[in-house]
This record gives C-alpha cells, sequence and structure tokens, in this order.
C-alpha cells in the first residue's frame, strides 16, 4: 500500500526524479554506480516541516535546502498532523527546545500514524540520550547537535530524502509486484494509487490532530448536589426527595438506567418542579460529564458505536450541549476516516469492485450505484463520473447549508472525496474555495449573533478546509474578544441586579428572582471576579443580620432559617456558631421564663414580710421587687433569683431574705409532689 497516497504526480501517476529532475528514467550519475544511483520515487516539491522557535536554525536550515523541497515552519505539535497530511511533506525536523511533548513520544506518534516520514531531531546530548532507544529503532532518522553548521545541516537533510525516497521506492515496487501478478494488474494499479490518495484525505478531513500529544485539560470538579441547596428547599419535600435519589443513583452509576430511576430522569423531573434549583442543574451536567468521558474513551478505543450511543444518550439529556455535539462531530469524522480507510483496504487487495462501491456507499447512504458498474468497463471514466457525481452532492449540501454535518452527507466530505480522485481537478479546487467562504462567512455570522462558540467551529473547519490562516486566525481572536466583552456585561449586569434585589430584601425568595439566585449567576459566570466575591461577602453578612433581628424579635424559628441558609451560602463559620448559640440560650431562657407561675396560684403555708430598709424609710423610697423561685416538692423554697426591681439597688435584698422563708403546700402532679418555679412582686410601701 502506498502511505497516505502521496506518491502521485500532478496528473495521477509516479514520477521517478533523480538528484530533483524529473525523467521517464532513471540515471545514473556521473561517477557513480548503478547501484548507487538506483531510481528514487519521490515527488518533486514536497517540503521539509520544520517545528522551531529558534529563528537562526530556521534561516540557517533554509539557506541549505534543496530548492526542490520547500522549508515550511510549524507552531506546535497541535499543527503538525494537519501541515503532514495538507503539504504531504517527506521530511520532518523537530527542535527538542520548542516540543511540550516528550520528544520521544512525538516520534511513536509519527513513526505509527505517518511510517513514510523521515525524522530528525535537533537538540543537546542529554535530549540524545533520552532518544537513544527510538534512534535504535528508527523511529528518529538522525539526531542533529546545537550548535549546528550549514554542512552537516545540509547532510542530514539530503541524507533524510534519500532515505525517504529509498522507503517509498521499495514499498511500491513490493506493491506494483503484487498487482502486477494479477490478470487485471495492469488496470488496478491505478485505483490503488487513487484510493492511496482517498485515504490521505480523509485523514486531513476528520481530524487535525492526528497525532495525540498529552493535554491537560480542567478537572470537570462541581460542587456536589447537596451542597447549593435551592431557596425553597425546606419548603419542598417531594423535590428534596427527587434529588436524595438522584444523587444515589448518580453514585451508584445509574446514569441514564433504569428508566424513572435514573439520575438523569430524576434530575430532570426535579427541575421540572424547580427549573432554577442549582443542585438539579448540576446534577444534570454530572450525568452529562460522566457520558461524555465513557463515550470519549470508547472513541479513543475506536469503539464508534458504543461513543455513539452514549452520545445520543447525553443528547437526548441536552440537545444543545456543546460538548455533546462537539464529540458527535468526532464520531462522524472517525467513520468517513473508516469508511476510506476500508476502501484503501480492498484497492490494495485488487478488489476494484468493492473499494469503488464502499465511496460510493457511503456517499449514497450505502446504495449501489451505476458507477460501480462503469468501472468494470473503463476505470477512467468512472474516476471522471465519480468526481463529478462527489462535486454534485457537494454543490447540493453547500445550497442546503449541510457544510459539515451530517456526517458521511455535508459539502466537506464530498470535496475531500473529489480531491482524493482528482486532486488537480479545477473544480474542485472550485468547490473547496467555496466551501471555505461559505464557513468563513458562517463565522463571521455567529460573530454577529453573538456566538463565539459556533464562531470558533466553523473558523476551525475552515482551517481544515484550507483556509488563509491570518484570517482564520483573526476569527478566533475576535471570538475570544466576544467571550470576554460577553463575559464581563454579563457579570457587571448579575451584580447590579443582585444588589438591587439585596437592597429590596429579597434575599431567597423568589426562588428565581432574588439575591441568591443571582449571586448563583455570579458564581457560574466568574467565582473569582472581584464583583462576585464581594456580593458573595454581602449575601453573607446580609443573612447573619436576618437572623440577630430575628432573635432580637424573639423568633427563634426565623433565626435559625436564616443561621441554616447563611450555613448553606458558606458564611463564616465562627459567626454563625457564635449566633447560633446565643439563639439557643435565649431560647431556653424564653422556655424557662414560660414555665413559672404566679405565686398566688400557689397555696402559701408560712409567710415572712419583707424588712422594709432603714435607709430607704429614711430617704422616702418606695419600689418593688419581682422575685423568681422553685418550690421544692417538699414545699419549702429554694433557687430564690431577683428579676426585676424599681429602684435597682435598694430592696433586693429584703426580698430576698423574705422569700426563702416562705413555706407553700407541696404541688401535686400525677399524685406525686414535684417541684414548681413561681414569681411573685413584691411591694414595698411606706406606712401613711
Amino acid at each position: 500500500m502506498v502511505p497516505r497516497g502521496r506518491a502521485l504526480g500532478p496528473t495521477g501517476g509516479f514520477q521517478i526524479v533523480t538528484a530533483g529532475a524529473s525523467h521517464s528514467k532513471a540515471q545514473p550519475a556521473a561517477g557513480t554506480s548503478r547501484r548507487d544511483a538506483a531510481p528514487l520515487l519521490t515527488i518533486a516539491g514536497q517540503p521539509v516541516l520544520v517545528l522551531t522557535h529558534d529563528p537562526a536554525f530556521f534561516a540557517t536550515l533554509k539557506r541549505v535546502a534543496d530548492p526542490a523541497h520547500e522549508v515550511r515552519a510549524v507552531r506546535s505539535e497541535t499543527d503538525l498532523a494537519s501541515a503532514l497530511m495538507a503539504l504531504h511533506a517527506g521530511v520532518v525536523v523537530l527542535d527538542t527546545t520548542s516540543l511540550a511533548t516528550p520528544t520521544g513520544e512525538v516520534a511513536r506518534q509519527l513513526q505509527t500514524q505517518f511510517p513514510d516520514v523521515v525524522l530528525i531531531v535537533v537538540g543537546g546530548a542529554e535530549e540524545q540520550a533520552a532518544l537513544a532507544a527510538e534512534i535504535t529503532d528508527g523511529s528518529v532518522y538522525r539526531f542533529l547537535h546545537k550548535p549546528v553548521s550549514e554542512q552537516r545541516v545540509r547532510l542530514f537533510v539530503d541524507a533524510a530524502w534519500r532515505r525517504h525516497a529509498e522507503a517509498q521506492a521499495g514499498l511500491v515496487t513490493s506493491t506494483f509486484a503484487a498487482l502486477a501478478r494479477s490478470p487485471k494488474g495492469s488496470r488496478w494499479w491505478l485505483l490503488l494509487a487513487l484510493l492511496g490518495t482517498a485515504a490521505a484525505a480523509a485523514w486531513f478531513v476528520v481530524d487535525r490532530q492526528l497525532i495525540r500529544l498529552p493535554v491537560t485539560t480542567p478537572d470537570r470538579l462541581r460542587p456536589a448536589a447537596s451542597a447549593v441547596p435551592a431557596a425553597s428547599a425546606t419548603a419542598d419535600a417531594a423535590l428534596e426527595a427527587l434529588l436524595v435519589r438522584a444523587d444515589r443513583a448518580l453514585a451508584a452509576g445509574q446514569t441514564v438506567t433504569p428508566p424513572g430511576e435514573s439520575a438523569a430522569d430524576l434530575y430532570r423531573e426535579a427541575l421540572r418542579r424547580n427549573a432554577r434549583d442549582p443542585r438539579a442543574l448540576a446534577g444534570v451536567e454530572q450525568v452529562i460529564d460522566r457520558l461524555m468521558t465513557d463515550a470519549e474513551a470508547l472513541l479513543q478505543e475506536h469503539h464508534l458505536d458504543g461513543a455513539q450511543q452514549l452520545a445520543e444518550e447525553a443528547r437526548a439529556i441536552s440537545p444543545a450541549h456543546p460538548r455533546v455535539a462537539y464529540l458527535i462531530g468526532q464520531i462522524g469524522a472517525q467513520r468517513e476516516r473508516a469508511v476510506l480507510d476500508k476502501a484503501q483496504r480492498a484497492a490494495a487487495t485488487g478488489n476494484v469492485t468493492g473499494a469503488l462501491a464502499v465511496l460510493d456507499d457511503a456517499a449514497r447512504g450505502g446504495h449501489r450505484s451505476t458507477l460501480v458498474d462503469a468501472a468494470r468497463e473503463q476505470l477512467t471514466q468512472q474516476q471522471q463520473g465519480g468526481v463529478a457525481d462527489f462535486l454534485k452532492r457537494a454543490h447540493e449540501a453547500l445550497a442546503g447549508g449541510q457544510l459539515v454535518e451530517p456526517a458521511e452527507h455535508n459539502a466537506r466530505f464530498y470535496i475531500e472525496s473529489a480531491r482524493a480522485l482528482a486532486p488537480q481537478d479545477p473544480g474542485v479546487e472550485q468547490a473547496r474555495r467555496e466551501l471555505i467562504a461559505r464557513l468563513t462567512s458562517e463565522a463571521g455570522k455567529a460573530l454577529s449573533a453573538g456566538d463565539p462558540d459556533r464562531a470558533d467551529r466553523y473558523a476551525a473547519a475552515a482551517a481544515d478546509a484550507g483556509a488563509v490562516p491570518e484570517d482564520v486566525a483573526a476569527l478566533h481572536a475576535e471570538a475570544q474578544r466576544l467571550r470576554g466583552a460577553s463575559k464581563a456585561s454579563s457579570v457587571a449586569h448579575l451584580a447590579q441586579v443582585f444588589n438591587e434585589r439585596l437592597g429590596e430584601g429579597r434575599l431567597v425568595e423568589p426562588a428565581g428572582d432574588s439575591a441568591q439566585f443571582y449571586l448563583a449567576k455570579l458564581t457560574q459566570a466568574d467565582p473569582d471576579h472581584n464583583a462576585t466575591q464581594l456580593a458573595r461577602t454581602a449575601y453573607d453578612k446580609r443573612l447573619l443580620d436576618e437572623a440577630r433581628g430575628a432573635l432580637r424579635a424573639q423568633d427563634y424559628a426565623l433565626a435559625r432559617r436564616w443561621l441554616a441558609e447563611a450555613r448553606t451560602a458558606g458564611a463564616d463559620p465562627a459567626a454563625v456558631g457564635e449566633l447560633d448559640t446565643a439563639v439557643g440560650a435565649a431560647q431556653a431562657e424564653a422556655q424557662r421564663a414560660a414555665s413559672y407561675v404566679s405565686a398566688s396560684a400557689l397555696t402559701r403555708t408560712r409567710y415572712v414580710p419583707p424588712d422594709f430598709p432603714l435607709e430607704a424609710r429614711k430617704q422616702g423610697l418606695e419600689g418593688w421587687v419581682d422575685v423568681q423561685f422553685l418550690v421544692n416538692p417538699d414545699g419549702s423554697v429554694g433557687d430564690v433569683t431577683i428579676v426585676g426591681a424599681q429602684p435597682v439597688g435598694i430592696f433586693e435584698q429584703a426580698a430576698l431574705d423574705a422569700v426563702r422563708r416562705w413555706r407553700y403546700q407541696p404541688v401535686m402532679h400525677a399524685g406525686q409532689s414535684v417541684g414548681q418555679r413561681a414569681r411573685v412582686r413584691l411591694r414595698f410601701a411606706m406606712q401613711r
């Protein structure tokens, strides 16, 4: 099999190139043996791809490079695969100082996915030692030490092109030998080359990042659903029960099954009861996150049906979720790639009819075409007819707005399929330019509509189709600017509404238009923003103030409700605990006071009048003292306490001395004598 179909010349056939010149037959160079000057199969004009951030090194490489092979720069590993497919490069030069991923891993990925690419690595002695295994097994062809010399760079690059050409020559010779042994080998070789190009185009279409490098992604950690209760949680027992069941189902891994008792169904039922409940919203997001994580793992292992099923389950929960839409697009792209790989394998075994049927069925949704029968008679006519058919469908898809979706039935797929058959066809190139223009236009419309995510998707598709990099970069930059402006505007608006609701005293009600609601929105938009932090502080303080007010009004139940809200909101635990203690003490005191009876309701068996203080008599003072005391089961008096006096500090001791000497008939309850608290007011008046 010819890797990636890159041995095709401009007219669809192979070119025999010696020392950069094209001839009908290889000619030995002067002064060399015929063995040394063996004809090399390559493509005149294949570039050298260079990943480096060192301008001096790049300039040196350009000076010494063969004019037949342009030196092209790539910015990062993530752009390397796309550039390899788009430019059909044969030699890659990697500067270790410009890589974010270990060089050995990049080398192994290149060897696996682009086995005909020859790799040169540039770096120091430590990097060379780390690449010993890759140099030994051939993943790295040569290691170039820095600082470099022009002579050494020229020698290494020229040797790499010879190695690349020799590898292609050996592979093509073996493939053609196998085909030549077949009775119809003379007709199959062209389709094999064409299908090689088709597979190469498919790899370019479906995924820019074919070299899968480790990527650090933000942790998708969210607060547990139970950590953010809704404002009306205490009032809706049914909602609370739904959320508890949903949390349990999620913890048990029952994301979408069994029906009615799955986490997805229970969280959605909770949202039907309260569409603003943040716990239910977070729960739905966690369900989608789990489905997407499992689907992405299956996709990495190429289990497309399993990944598709999980993605469809996620889409049923949230049809417009951007992560779901992106994954479904990736699955479709892999399906496209699988179709074109299957066609290439069929052509490699000489199955012309099967190879063409695979491509045709994929484009037509699985139905055979008369083009397949025509291929039996004349392969060239089949090629031309296939191009025309793909272009027709591409124009229909463009007219219908099916630019990149659905998978295998979109303008991009049809155009790339046509390019695989006839890469130099003017009609194909015109269709590609039309696709780029439409994708760029759609990205601009999305920006005008304030949808930066949609704009980024169209801009990325335009880049894959070959749009001017500067135009794509401008679209991405505008999308990012729009995100920043939209976010700042949204945070400012939410902060303003929050302050209004706080000033109106609408702290938790109504659920969808309260200070609590807008604080949650602020936290979701930007938890670290200064406006969010100020709002959280103001909200916590206001909750504690409301609890203190309820305490002063002796509404202890309301005070505890405000404390619960403050605790849930994350207010200062010390302040909440101190206030909770005060509420408990006040409530206990109120309960104790409420249990006192008037002393007049009891039967007093011994009375000792209080002495009128001499000093008060001299001054002519009068007043009263309120006394609380306990009548013990035996009728004696204890636990005597002054609870009020007028004037203060004059008659209290006299009142205490008198009450302590009183006696009462024991209070009976259920046949048993019990203690009873009582209260009495002793008046001190001058006798007239």
